[in-house]
């Protein structure tokens, strides 16, 4: 009865109260910012009074940016005064600003720019997560680009001007990566409207502009909120699943982007500290900043320096962040890594009411900054339709994502309560389950069909021996998801052995640690790719070059990558092996 009593107390009600306060007292939440800390303090006393009394604030020094107005005009053939916004991370022009030739790129990735020099010139490019502004500016300065104009998405007459960052580094920059990954470009944002006709006027002929930038970078305070439901009596204890969303903001209210996220941890908080007596695990929650301009410093820091408690404790992490926009009611879209999606699909198609459901391989965006931990996620939300997102120039986080329009109309919140039960019944699992509700055959039907898609191009690389391995790693995810099977329904009549459920869990955290950053990482355990990386549109990431590799003639070039590659192969291979041996020592330890 206590996963019905948890489904109906969780309110969209409490959520509204705490959404409203936040957006009308502490607007522009500014990593950085007084506001900032504000919003830190008030997540920790609102969950507090939730009665969750091991609650702090973290301050970090994290590099973040101010960005102001941009002053952008079109020179020739007609001269044209258009509205923008300064890109956070933006490099800073000269006094006398910068001018060049536009040239249109699409959504700026790599394939985009086929056919086309835009050396010493400046891009105008889509407003799209495929890639994302960061990678955009990374790939505009690879091209040999002095600039980047990135035009909104949303409906053709969308007028608003948006918001955003462009600095890939993931985290704060470290010495090795401050060079290649920081952002080169000067870059603003301007309303899909005014982008729309500029493309136009790019087809037909020559285009100059001249733009100016306003934009203070540097380090500063920022602060986190980390708020613990922690168990007397566990059977398993210290283990804890993580429930995370950023709390900084770009100006004005953001209500969806992310004051509804975390009103909705705070529900979930008042609710589950309640019942934390009936919790096999418990549960930690990470309001994190600088996820706007700091690129998900927040998270990476908290991930970096809680490192041990995450590697031996942390079973899975929800990500809420822009929960209940309007107009997504029809559909639900969870990512989430392959071993999670048998479990939340079981509760959506329960909670939802026959509504479409849609599910894909999480990537390295938001605050998922626990990949190199090997922290298995899911984020799930409302979803516009297929056709809707092509009519708005794929808006899937609405065509008032990160600009002033976002603002608590919205929210659609008898969605939000929706919204509210289906996150409480993925933690309810996460948090009661004797035996995690993880499944193997998902990821080991990911990894094989990856790597026989790269089978032809990688036989210099020796993949035909990798796939070897993920036969053997199939093989075993099959008897161990068979046996948490059998001991899944041992509990359920009653006559479940915690022992056994411990074997099985420790086995399934240790896969977790060793195929997470498999899946989801191009540099693994120790490292954050950048932003929107492009590898990271693919499974396995850090193979990515492979098919690049078969195409390319002999010489120092290809010579230097395929060294690379084999060191990832082996890398793939080893992953495989230690599954494999994970999971024969848990069975062994069963029988």
């Amino acid at each position: 009865m206590a996963r019905k009593q948890i489904l109906d107390e969780v309110s969209a009600k409490e959520v509204r109260t705490h959404v409203e306060r936040i957006v009308k007292d502490i607007p522009y939440r500014a990593a950085g910012s007084p506001n900032g800390k504000r919003m830190a303090e008030y997540s920790r006393d609102a969950m507090i009074k939730a009665g969750v009394d091991k609650t702090v604030i973290h301050e970090l020094p994290a590099i973040v940016s101010f960005p102001e107005h941009a002053e952008f005009r079109v020179q020739s053939p007609v001269e044209i005064a258009i509205q923008a916004n300064t890109l956070g991370h933006s490099l800073e022009t000269m006094p006398e600003g910068l001018s060049g030739e536009l040239v249109y790129v699409g959504s700026g990735a790599f394939s985009d720019y086929e056919g086309k020099d835009v050396r010493g010139k400046i891009i105008l490019t889509e407003l799209s997560y495929s890639p994302a502004r960061h990678e955009k500016q990374r790939i505009a300065g690879l091209k040999g680009a002095i600039g980047a104009v990135m035009m909104n998405w949303g409906p053709p007459d969308n007028e608003a001007v948006p918001f955003g960052s462009v600095k890939p580094v993931w985290g704060n920059p470290t010495p090795d990566n401050y060079k290649d990954e920081m952002p080169t470009l000067p870059c603003i944002g301007i309303a899909r409207s005014a982008g729309l006709k500029l493309k136009d006027m790019c087809a037909k002929c020559p285009v100059r502009v001249w733009f100016r930038t306003h934009v203070e970078n540097g380090w500063r305070p920022v602060q986190i909120t980390i708020s613990e439901i922690t168990l007397q009596n566990s059977p398993e204890p210290g283990d804890f699943v993580m429930v995370g969303g950023h709390q900084d903001s770009w100006p004005g209210e953001a209500a969806t982007d992310n004051a509804a996220g975390n009103a909705c941890m705070i529900e979930l908080a008042r609710v589950f500290n309640k019942h934390k007596s009936e919790l096999r695990r418990g549960v930690l929650f990470g309001f994190w900043t600088a996820h706007e301009t700091g690129t998900m410093a927040g998270s990476a820091w908290f991930a970096d320096r809680h490192w041990d408690q995450l590697r031996d404790h942390a079973a899975a992490y929800l990500q809420i962040d822009q929960p209940a926009c309007i107009g997504t009611t029809t559909r639900w879209g969870t990512s989430s890594n392959a071993e999670l999606k048998t479990f939340h699909q079981k509760v959506e198609k329960e909670l939802l009411e026959g509504r479409d459901i849609y599910w894909r391989r999480v990537a390295k965006n938001g605050d998922s900054s626990f990949f190199g931990v090997g922290i298995p996620m899911l984020h799930g939300e409302g979803s516009f339709t297929e056709k809707e997102l092509k009519e708005s120039a794929l808006a899937n986080l609405g065509w008032w994502h990160h600009s002033i329009e976002n603002r608590l109309d919205k929210l659609d919140w008898d969605w939000m309560q929706v919204h509210i039960r289906i996150y409480a019944a993925y933690l309810w699992e996460l948090c009661t389950a004797p035996i995690l509700p993880f499944d193997y055959q998902p990821v080991a039907e990911q990894i094989t069909a990856r790597l026989n898609e790269l089978l032809e191009p990688g036989q210099s690389i020796r993949l035909d021996a990798a796939l070897d391995r993920a036969a053997a790693f199939a093989k075993s995810a099959l008897e161990l998801d068979r046996a948490a099977a059998t001991w899944r329904k041992q509990f359920a009549d009653g006559k479940g052995d915690d022992d056994a459920a411990r074997i099985l869990n420790r086995a399934m955290k240790r896969l977790s640690r060793i195929l997470v950053p498999l899946q989801s990482t191009a540099k693994g355990t120790y490292g954050h790719d950048p932003y929107g990386y492009t590898p990271q549109t693919t499974m396995i990431p850090c193979l990515y070059d492979v098919p690049r590799l078969a195409k390319m003639k002999d010489g120092e070039e290809r010579w230097m990558l395929q060294t690379k590659l084999v060191r990832e192969r082996n890398r793939v291979a080893d992953a495989l092996t230690d599954s494999v041996a994970i999971i024969a020592d848990a069975l062994a330890q069963l029988r």
